[in-house]
Formats: structure tokens, sequence, C-alpha cells
């Protein structure tokens, strides 16, 4: 059995030394417009959501702060998986565990209201397995931004 149930990706957030600087680029130069603005920014790139976050708050939330990784090495983004459930998450990391894959966060429940853990490849990129209960997936694993029209 494949770890994700879904071949998809739901997030892609990038690490930013100059949130500023990089919400203008985005929004001012790109067009982009954003729905979230507090803390991170992040755009709906139909049916995917980019992010925009602080470096440190990034590398803090994967976990990977202080000695798990030598300074300059943390990755600048993560990707993201949105699980259909807190127990699809689990089932996952499961299957991660099974393939001795490294956890850098086990899951728990997050401060934003979800629950989430991540995992890195053997480059060290990071990857997050979320469930958020306050957005939905359509049935092909689309992100929407409110539960309704979910499957």
């Amino acid at each position: 059995m494949a770890v994700f149930p879904e071949q998809r990706m739901s997030i892609l957030t990038l690490g930013v030394s100059d949130m500023d600087a990089a919400c203008a680029f985005y929004s001012d130069v790109l067009g982009l417009t954003p729905f979230l603005t507090e803390g991170i920014t992040m755009y709906d790139m139909g049916g995917f959501v980019f992010g925009l976050w602080e470096r440190e708050k990034l590398h803090e939330d994967i976990g990977m702060m202080g000695n798990s990784c030598p300074p300059g090495t943390c990755p600048n983004f993560a990707i993201a998986y949105n699980a259909r459930s807190i127990a699809e998450v689990d089932e996952i990391f499961g299957r991660l565990r099974e393939r001795k894959v490294e956890i850098a966060k086990e899951p728990h429940k997050a401060d934003w209201g979800g629950y989430s853990g991540y995992f890195v490849d053997p480059e060290g990129n990071a990857w997050e397995v979320a469930y958020n209960p306050h957005w939905g997936l359509t049935k092909e694993g689309h992100v929407t931004l409110s539960k309704e029209g979910t499957a």
C-alpha cells in the first residue's frame, strides 16, 4: 500500500526572511490575492494553496531547529498533504514508520486547530501531513476554503 491514499499535494509553503517584501512581490508584482494574512500569508491557487511564512517559524514548526539541522541547512519550504481526517494522518505516519522514514515532528494537535506532523525525505525536504478542520477537500483532493461541497 502507498503511504499517501491519494497522489497529490495540498500546500507549498515558502519560508521567507522578509514577509513584507515577499508578500509585496507575490501580491503586487505577480498579482496574487491572499485569502489569509494573519501570521502566515496564503493564496488560493485553484485547489492548491501557496503560502508564505517567516523562515524561523517554519523551521520551528517542522521541528528542525537547533541541533536537528546545522545552520543554513534547514529547508526553506514545506510541502503539505492535507488528509481527510485525524485518523488518516495517523495511518500515513504509521506507514511512514513501517518504511523507516525520518519523522521530524510527530503528529499532534496544532495551535491553529488542526492536527499535523512532519517527515523528511532522504534529501531533508520537509513534508507536512495535516488534517485541517477549517478547510475541505473535494472528491479529487483539491483544497476548498470552506467545508461546503466537500467529499
